[in-house]
């Protein structure tokens, strides 16, 4: 809220039910994840009022919360008998598990290599000389210093880091940086051209109804706040390209209410028709690593001339700047560097740092990520102007650390159970069939988030906007 600059909101207006622990894990990922829905919330109804004169009631329920950070577990498809039941992970997935693991260095430390997607995980490898099996990884880890791995994968432009604990994270100069910034940040950003103050249109179905956002990420935050932003009514739309590779299960679980289309940005055809669909968004939500969508035209400057008035949302894992802000990183490497992986294994007395299971840096950072939108798209209609927000990885691991640590949790299976699953299930038929899945935690009273479209086909759709509903001019 303090990020929100504005009066508090009125007393009773959130309500948040439950408290960790919830997941088997001392950090409190359920009242961290609810309380930035909250905030998600309150700034939707910050934008509803400025479109209606009303302010809703926004409502959270722990567990709900916690379990959307693992929405995987709660996907489910009829069996042949007609039955519901859970739709496994893929093979590829359980593997990149099994050797995405902190392992030991030969300087008594430990490290953890990330070996996700076929050309990373290739990158990975050919630094360590070995083949992708836990038992490989963990000898080749075992040959090297854990700082100087970390240097080396870097220097490949792959993935992994070092395991720290919290305060040698803080001492570490990256950690610093972040330590001094906002979870989310907010800026202004003028390119020479004076953008007005849209005025907004009255009576929309959903706080966001017409906005338009570009949602250019894969895998998971960076889709996470797309599916957020739709959740509100946002026309999301998903570019992507044929030879981009995803993880079917976070498309399907990360995509309702988007649409999606393939654009290849090193054609020209196709990079002019992201520059005309850049001209009419509102919203461009970037997951790229950092500096590879302005090596591909689209830099800060590009976006700004095409349209002066865009929010510009970046998602990383180490934040808008620092020593590290050109590396990339994943949900894994954040819980290693930051010094959650490190606190995870000394509470379940591991004998060995381990990750949380529940990807809650993902998760709070894509949330975040549409917090921060929001923010934006309400300045932007009041005063007028662009807007970059930016959000981390590594910002949100440190944001759950911050919250302190719940007890009671080493015998907790941190799944709901069948009565909360029959309340919260939402059922869809798309490309994927008929599924079972876990809806939206956040309610609003008059507008409750809905995801309007079941989850696309890649590149199903046209690279286009609809028309606007209710929206700005």
């Amino acid at each position: 809220m303090t990020l929100r600059g504005d009066a508090p909101p009125r007393a009773g207006e959130v309500t948040v039910h439950g408290r960790d622990p919830f997941h088997p894990t001392p950090f409190r990922v359920g009242e961290t994840t609810a309380a930035v829905l909250a905030a998600v919330g309150v700034a939707a109804n910050d934008i509803w009022a400025a479109r209606t004169g009303r302010r809703q009631s926004v409502t959270l329920d722990v567990r709900h919360a916690a379990a959307t950070v693992r929405t995987v577990d709660y996907t489910q498809a009829p069996d042949a008998g007609g039955v519901f039941a859970h739709v496994p992970i893929p093979q590829a997935m359980a593997h990149m598990l099994e050797v995405t693991q902190p392992w030991r260095t030969r300087d008594g430390r430990w490290f953890l290599p990330h070996l996700n997607l076929p050309h990373l995980s290739r990158r990975v490898l050919d630094v360590l000389r070995c083949d992708s099996t836990p038992e490989a990884v963990r000898a080749a880890v075992a040959q090297w210093d854990a700082d100087a791995l970390e240097d080396a994968i870097a220097a490949a432009r792959a993935c992994g880091g070092t395991i720290r604990t919290r305060d040698e994270w803080l001492a570490h100069p990256q950690g610093q940086y972040l330590a001094g910034r906002p979870v989310v940040e907010v800026d202004r950003v003028d390119a020479g051209v004076a953008a007005p103050a849209p005025a907004w249109t009255p009576s929309p179905r959903q706080p966001l109804a017409g906005i338009r956002v570009l949602d250019l990420t894969r895998i998971l935050a960076g889709p996470i706040a797309g599916r957020t932003l739709a959740e509100l009514g946002a026309d999301v739309l998903m570019v992507t390209a044929k030879h981009l590779p995803q993880t079917p299960e976070h498309v399907r679980d990360t995509s309702h209410g988007k649409r999606s289309c393939f654009l290849d940005l090193r054609r020209d055809g196709d990079a002019q028709r992201l520059r005309t669909l850049v001209a009419e968004a509102d919203v461009l939500v970037d997951g790229y690593r950092p500096g590879a969508l302005a090596a591909l035209g689209f830099d800060d400057a590009t976006l700004r001339a095409l349209q002066p008035s865009l929010v510009h949302v970046s998602v990383s894992c180490y934040g808008s700047g620092g020593p590290w802000a050109d590396r990339a990183g994943w949900e894994q490497v954040a819980q290693a560097v930051t010094g959650v992986c490190e606190a995870q294994g000394r509470a379940i007395e591991a004998g060995q740092p381990k990750l949380v299971f529940a990807p809650v840096c993902d998760y709070t950072t894509g949330y975040l990520a549409a917090y921060g939108t929001l923010l934006a798209l309400a300045r932007r209609a009041r005063d007028g102007g662009g807007y970059r927000v930016q959000t981390a990885l590594a910002g949100a691991a440190m944001l759950v650390q911050r919250q302190g640590m719940a007890e009671g949790f080493a015998e907790l299976p941190g799944r709901l159970d069948d009565e909360a699953l029959r309340a919260w299930h939402m059922e869809e038929t798309g490309p994927n069939g008929t599924l079972r899945t876990l809806g939206p935690a956040l309610g609003l009273s008059e507008t409750p988030p809905v995801w309007r479209r079941p989850t696309p086909v890649l590149g199903g759709d046209d690279a286009a906007w609809l028309p606007r509903e209710g929206n700005l001019p």
